[in-house]
């Protein structure tokens, strides 16, 4: 309730009209209560006077004099209030003649104050009228709006419409005054001047209550709103950002213009927040997008290339929130970043390779995993940091790591080259005093390994030198330890699945096994009493599980250890019957003690070392025709041990094909390693697990047409290369060996032709 007025006013409001008074006498009585509410609220009215107004018009609308006036058609409660609403209106029209003659002669922020003030007086002193008139607005008008009568509204919303008309459209029809002074204040705190927030926002949200739904008076519409303002907003804003980003680019860099544009668009969602509707907020945003962004896209674009050279991040991360905004914003930085990801990985091995492939034999696979990883992590933190993950330059960067990670100049056509030389930096993670280990955790570099495994296309070729590898640590006893074994093996099985690692796993269990195996021989030797002169240990091997392969030549084993082998040999078959052992010298190591010298030294040997040294227990000099007879290992081979052999200074060759033993070698270690790698061996290594490879493949692929014909039973020849291709993941099968492998089924009759079809075949059961 208002503060008490002037007593004058309390004074005449004080005599209610009778029940029986007439329109005239009871509207003189009101329009007092009714022009005080309207034009000096803030000076109040005593409880009584505002009681005495509202029973007045109760008194009216009630009164029983009324009753003949009343329409004898309709029904219920006999009410007037047409008379009283008529005057009200007409009051309300005879309310805005010298306000609009005042705000004529004004312009402006002048006119936006007076607008806003005259509104706040207008809105609140209907507020109480509102009041006043509650009964009316009960019963008269809710049986009017009842009866269809959708232009007869509340006294509250009723004054709305009467300002609308009366007041806001005529200020508007004189060259929207309101909207341009208003357009006005907002270019001016774009240009950076400080204006007055709350002025804007009080006549806006006036532009919004004047929306009125004469059907629905609880519904929000926004007409006035849209039509005499937003829309010229709208206008008005692309007009300024299209002549304001014009000019800055003519005078400053595209990634300036980044930092403007990300600017202007944080102001414009601040404006909603400070003084327009939030449905606004929608149009405004994509208009400003469209200005800012979509107008200048291929300046951005073209710009990308040089922020990503000179790692600009700030600058990137800009460039990708701005053009994240448009639909096809972002598909051409992807394809951009993908070529530069690619060429970068391509720079770094032609670097590492140096020119015309100089250090190709020399390659180092730690210094080529190094080289692909330093690319893949600055440019994954690129993905992460610049474009907040997102998926599609995610995407990017994985295509452009599959493409340099399989084809660089160190692979050069072959596919197999990644494989190789990353299986063998994970070779060398996982031997014995490692000094990569040692300065790096062991375990964050396996990881390290496998975001490089993750791209390569020829998997089986990774699994085959892998399990090579691995054999040859378990073999010599040289792996770091078990559990970083078992830890990468875990990590191929997550990334590949269980039948990807099963032989890996079962070589462990070999390799138990043999341990028994040694243990329970040296026993059965002790109870029979033959003592061995010599120490010994075996490892029994799964031909279906280990990658290795027997010599190729003839072995003659020496006699020093030949009772051992039979021996074992006897003890085997006596275990198990049928089975049938192959022995692989070519993998055996041996321990030889020296006698002719003064210091008695160890010799670490293979046993092709071995196979040669101990002929010389008889012999001071020997031919290569004598060794070769002697051992019957190959010429080509026997040629490699011997050289490393007189290497190390145990064999002396001055003459050609002669090879005496030194009488004066001498060495600072006790124990002397002489089992080191052969070039043959080496090369024999790669090339028979690109055989093992090559066959396995003809399996798989063979095998993945049988399931499917099997799942199928008849396909035309297109759509069944078509799947073998989609099922097989551990490498790429081409058409000439998928071709191959169904030439092959038909031979074996897996597979029919089908009569009268062509390229189409049937699944023989």
């Amino acid at each position: 309730m208002p503060p008490a007025p002037p007593t004058n006013v309390n004074e005449a409001l004080r005599a209610i009209p009778s029940k029986t008074a007439e329109l005239d006498e009871t509207w003189r009585f009101l329009e007092l209560g009714v022009d005080h509410l309207m034009k000096n609220y803030d000076k109040g009215l005593a409880y009584t006077a505002y009681t005495n107004l509202y029973t007045a018009v109760y008194n009216y609308c009630t009164s029983t004099k009324m009753h003949a006036r009343i329409d004898t058609h309709r029904t219920g409660a006999n009410l007037v209030g047409a008379e009283l609403y008529n005057e009200l209106c007409q009051y309300f029209v005879n309310y805005f003649h010298s306000m609009l003659e005042e705000a004529s002669s004004r312009t402006d922020e002048d006119l936006l104050r007076y607008y806003s003030n005259e509104w706040k007086r207008y809105t609140t002193g209907v507020n109480y009228l509102n009041r006043v008139f509650t009964y009316l607005n009960r019963y008269w008008v809710k049986r009017e709006r009842d009866e269809g009568k959708k232009s007869v509204f509340p006294v509250y919303t009723l004054a709305l419409a009467q300002w609308k008309e009366h007041f806001f459209m005529p200020i508007q029809r004189a060259n929207n005054k309101l909207t341009t002074a208003t357009l006005r204040l907002i270019t001016q705190q774009r240009n950076g001047e400080a204006i007055d927030h709350d002025l804007v926002k009080k006549v806006v949200d006036s532009f919004v209550s004047l929306g009125l739904d004469s059907s629905d008076m609880d519904k929000e519409t926004l007409d006035v709103y849209k039509e005499q303002f937003e829309a010229a907003f709208i206008a008005a804003t692309e007009e300024y950002y299209k002549k304001e980003s014009k000019t800055f680019l003519a005078e400053n860099s595209v990634a300036d213009y980044l930092k403007k544009a990300e600017d202007r668009l944080r102001e414009e969602e601040d404006r909603v927040e400070r003084y327009l509707h939030t449905k606004t907020r929608k149009e405004l945003i994509n208009k400003c997008e469209h200005v800012l962004v979509r107008d200048h896209a291929e300046l951005m674009w073209d710009s990308f290339q040089s922020l990503l050279d000179f790692d600009q991040d700030e600058d990137l991360q800009r460039l990708y929130s701005l053009l994240s905004r448009i639909p096809e914003g972002l598909e051409p930085l992807r394809t951009r970043f993908e070529a530069h990801v690619k060429q970068a990985g391509l720079s770094a091995i032609s670097k590492l390779v140096g020119e015309d492939g100089a250090n190709m034999d020399s390659l180092d696979p730690k210094a080529y995993v190094d080289a692909l990883l330093a690319v893949h992590q600055k440019n994954s933190e690129i993905v992460n940091r610049s474009f907040k993950g997102e998926a599609g330059f995610a995407a990017s960067l994985d295509k452009a790591c599959r493409e340099f990670i399989n084809r660089n100049a160190a692979t050069g056509s072959s596919s197999t080259k990644s494989p190789e030389l990353i299986a063998k930096h994970a070779d060398m993670l996982l031997r014995k005093n490692n000094k990569m280990a040692e300065e790096d955790d062991l375990e964050g570099a396996l990881n390290r390994v496998m975001v490089l495994f993750k791209y390569l296309e020829d998997k089986d070729v990774f699994q085959t030198f892998y399990s090579t590898k691995l054999s040859k640590r378990l073999i010599h006893g040289v792996s770091a330890s078990d559990e970083s074994e078992a830890s990468m093996i875990s990590k191929l099985k997550e990334a590949c699945g269980f039948e990807y690692t099963t032989k890996l796993q079962r070589m462990f269990t070999d390799m138990s096994l043999s341990k028994d195996l040694t243990d329970s021989f040296k026993e059965r030797m002790s109870q029979n009493h033959d003592d061995m002169d010599i120490n010994f240990s075996i490892m029994v091997l799964g031909t279906n599980f280990w990658p290795l392969s027997p010599p190729s030549h003839n072995f003659v084993i020496p006699v020093e250890i030949l009772p051992t082998y039979n021996h074992f040999q006897k003890y085997y078959q006596s275990k198990h019957a049928g089975r049938k052992l192959t022995w692989l010298w070519n993998y055996s190591k041996n321990e030889l003690r020296t006698n002719y010298l003064n210091q008695k030294y160890i010799l670490m040997t293979s046993a092709y070392q071995m196979a040669v040294l101990v002929q010389y227990n008889n012999n001071d000099t020997l031919s290569l025709t004598e060794l070769v007879a002697a051992t019957e290992i190959s010429k080509e081979i026997l040629t490699q041990v011997l050289a490393v052999l007189v290497k190390a200074k145990i064999l002396i060759n001055e003459e050609t094909e002669q090879y005496d033993l030194n009488p004066s070698f001498k060495s600072k270690k006790i124990r002397v390693n002489l089992n080191l790698p052969i070039k043959a061996e080496v090369k024999q290594e790669s090339a028979e697990v690109l055989k093992l490879v090559d066959e396995d493949r003809k399996y798989v692929i063979q095998a993945t047409i049988v399931r499917i014909m099997k799942a199928r039973k008849k396909m035309k020849n297109q759509p069944l290369i078509q799947e073998v291709v989609s099922q097989i993941s551990k490498f790429s099968p081409t058409i000439p060996d998928i071709k191959k492998a169904i030439e092959t089924l038909l031979e074996k009759e897996y597979i029919e032709r089908v009569e009268g079809e062509k390229d189409t075949f049937n699944y023989v059961a």
